[in-house]
């Protein structure tokens, strides 16, 4: 049996106004349209739902037994369809998983934490460390936000630039580079690298080489934080971000230098799946992601 759905929206205003001409008027349709329906109605449910009684109509037993869920029906229907776009926070109860660089972790981390606490006390963070290789988290919805310095290629993510980062180069104190450091200086220097795929050349590698200049890398590592550990223990210099990485450069007590070529800064994205376009709490929890992202680099720019 096909049914027409319109006729629990036209059955319910017909029980709440007790007449055609009303039902017509709150549905804005014209009175012989609803008449329409009506009949439709009787037909289908082998009852006469509104009966006159001198110049009323009254609902007959059945009508009056079946009120409540018709409207309940309605008004489900009308959730489903029209989806609210209000959020309670106070009660939201969710858990968001983040995935993003240890660095860009140990930045967002403390100001995201908090700002989430504040305004959803019910909602669980999970910040988890990127992959060696790429996956199907994200587009699964294993992973809710990757805080990434590359951009999905498919059409079906989302991507939002949060901001640019520049490469610094960062030392101990007292390296013999700490008080000048050129480009043949840069080059003629242990490196280490961070790479989650354990890649030993880096884009830079290839300005290096147009200039007839090659460095020598003794290491890779997966994260910045064994990165500049390594940094504040030995000679070895390491190629990272100036803001992001800052607390991290903080704690070891590094000193950094500009990196002494010309070179385009590190853009930082916010990546999510299409899935979560509309979804308020989604919507709520991408703007906390991008607040944190802001306040990192306000901090930094503060003397």
């Amino acid at each position: 049996m096909q049914l027409d759905l319109n006729l629990l929206t036209t059955l319910d205003a017909l029980l709440e106004e007790g007449s055609i001409m009303g039902a017509a008027e709150r549905l804005r349709l014209s009175s012989p349209a609803v008449s329409r329906s009506l009949g439709r109605l009787r037909r289908l449910t082998g009852d006469d739902i509104l009966v006159r009684s001198g110049r009323m109509m009254i609902p007959t037993p059945y009508a009056m037994r079946i009120r409540e869920d018709v409207r309940g029906l309605v008004r489900q229907a009308r959730d489903v369809l029209q989806p609210g776009r209000e959020l309670d926070l106070a009660r939201l109860d969710r858990a968001f998983t983040v995935q993003c660089h240890d660095s860009l972790a140990t930045a967002l981390a403390p100001t995201l934490i908090r700002r989430v606490q504040e305004q959803a006390p019910g909602v669980q963070l999970r910040l988890l460390a990127e992959t060696t290789a790429d996956t199907d988290d994200l587009r699964l919805g294993r992973v809710d936000v990757e805080v990434s310095g590359s951009r999905p290629g498919r059409p079906e993510f989302r991507s939002e630039i949060l901001g640019h980062d520049a490469l610094v180069v960062a030392m101990r104190t007292g390296h013999p580079c700490a008080e000048r450091l050129d480009l043949e200086s840069y080059a003629a220097q242990r490196h280490v690298l961070i790479s989650r795929r354990g890649r030993l050349t880096a884009p830079i590698d290839q300005l290096l080489a147009e200039r007839g200049l090659r460095r020598r890398v003794v290491a890779t590592v997966a994260t910045a934080t064994a990165g500049l550990r390594l940094a504040s223990r030995s000679d070895v210099l390491v190629t990272t971000t100036d803001v992001i990485s800052r607390p991290l450069l903080d704690a070891f007590a590094l000193v950094t230098r500009p990196l002494p070529v010309e070179y385009p800064t590190v853009e930082i994205n916010c990546n999510w799946h299409q899935r979560y376009d509309t979804d308020a709490a989604h919507v709520w929890l991408r703007a906390q992601v991008r607040a944190a992202f802001a306040e990192a680099f306000t901090a930094a720019e503060v003397p």
